[in-house]
């Protein structure tokens, strides 16, 4: 479309351009005959043009021609005559075509009528070959198809290479999305790209990465359920059958009921982690924040821990700030802050420090739970936010732990806006923080 409309405005424009100037010359001759419209002048203007490309004709009232500065062949003879039927009332000053037909006729023609004083003198005719317009115009219209082919050839090449760059890894992404939309992970992309769509191949090959990770964990996610389930299910139907003796006695009996109420604990412990968890994953896990005294909430927490600690000779300390308030869900955050103290009990010997440090900093509250317990290695400290990932897997029946509290703890944390951070060395002890945003009501 380009090409077509340059074209065209080309030869619109070198056509234009030729009659503005026949048209022009043919006014200057008009205004110089005017003013002396006799022989020697009209010789002059016929010498003038002698040597140009156009051709003048002077005729007189009659349409006789006078002087010419070329011969008068019979087309120019024919245009003169064809002019006495021009009706010259209000006649423009700068003159008129009589002959514009470029393509078909040989010559263009224009007429300016010599006017002294009321009546007309005589006629001045500009007259200028087509055949070099045509032929002007026969040269750019070969060479506008030469370019146009020329054109077409590098836009089908530029498309082919922009099927190969472009539509092709397009094409490979929609398979590979089809892919991961049937639960295929594996899926390979070129990701070396450094342009928008390699952006979107690391996208979706992160996607893929991602999904085939998720796959991978839910695996083993339903492998420990049914491992933690078995267990305890294990003894809550061995130990049944064992009641079912008649030759127990009855502290033995005592003993295998005491242990049926705590696996039957153990299980429902489980699953009522499991419903949090799914929950959380469905998004319907609700917070409902209320104005919270951060002190006299941590102290009741402390109070129900207190004989626990006191049981096994660990000191459990509470500083804080009386003036400290946050905006927190009560039974939520207090299950954050009950796993926390539950796992430092756990894991601390006798006669060793678990201290509780609230403070703010930074428009921030700061809660520190810090114990003198066996610690955490580094290995294992980036993977114990995980579901069922125990740190000691050889004691996860003997603490009752089911690796799902830690999980629940940070994502309560973060649906209350906040972060949690832990730190550990190997027989020093452990320290969670918690830091939550101050909230203004």
């Amino acid at each position: 479309m380009l090409f077509f409309f340059l074209y065209f405005f080309i030869i619109s424009e070198r056509v234009e351009s030729e009659t503005d100037n026949l048209l022009a010359r043919g006014l200057s001759h008009h205004n110089v005959l005017e003013k002396n419209f006799d022989s020697i002048t009209m010789k002059h203007v016929a010498l003038m043009e002698s040597e140009a490309e156009t051709m003048v004709v002077i005729a007189d009232e009659n349409f006789e021609i006078l002087e010419a500065s070329n011969d008068v062949n019979d087309e120019i003879s024919l245009i003169i005559q064809n002019s006495k039927t021009i009706d010259f009332i209000d006649f423009p000053q700068h003159g008129v075509m009589i002959e514009s037909r470029w393509r078909s006729e040989p010559f263009l023609a224009t007429i300016n009528p010599i006017q002294i004083g009321e009546s007309i003198k005589g006629y001045v005719y500009m007259f200028l070959e087509t055949q070099p317009i045509r032929g002007m115009i026969r040269s750019l219209t070969t060479q506008f198809i030469i370019v146009g082919m020329l054109a077409i050839a590098i836009s089908i090449i530029i498309t082919l290479f922009l099927s190969k760059f472009i539509t092709v890894p397009l094409i490979q992404m929609k398979k590979a999305t089809e892919k991961l939309s049937n639960g295929k992970s594996d899926v390979m992309l070129d990701t070396y790209r450094e342009d928008e769509l390699g952006d979107l191949s690391r996208s979706i090959q992160k996607l893929s990465d991602d999904l085939e990770k998720l796959k991978k964990e839910r695996t083993e996610f339903l492998s420990s359920i049914s491992h933690e389930l078995r267990t305890p299910l294990t003894y809550l139907k061995g130990y049944a059958d064992v009641l079912k003796r008649s030759n127990l006695t009855l502290k033995e009996r005592d003993e295998f009921i005491i242990i049926i109420q705590e696996e039957a604990e153990n299980v429902t412990s489980l699953v009522e982690d499991l419903f949090d968890l799914a929950k959380m994953d469905q998004n319907e896990f609700i917070i409902r924040k209320e104005r919270v005294n951060c002190c006299e909430f941590l102290q009741e927490i402390v109070s129900l821990f207190k004989p626990a600690f006191v049981e096994k000779s660990i000191s459990l300390e509470l500083f804080c700030d009386k003036n400290i308030y946050m905006y927190i869900d009560r039974i939520r955050f207090g299950q954050v802050i009950h796993n926390f103290l539950d796992n430092a009990l756990k894991y601390s010997s006798s006669n060793t420090a678990v201290k509780i440090r609230v403070l703010e900093e930074y428009q921030r509250i700061k809660i520190q739970i810090s114990d003198e317990g066996e610690g955490i290695s580094e290995k294992d400290l980036s993977r114990i936010w995980d579901r069922l990932y125990r740190v000691d897997q050889s004691r996860s029946r003997i603490t009752g732990g089911s690796g799902l509290g830690l999980t629940i703890a940070k994502e309560i944390i973060e649906r209350h806006g906040g972060e949690v951070g832990v730190e550990s060395e190997i027989e020093k002890g452990t320290t969670f923080t918690i830091y939550l945003k101050i909230e203004e009501v």
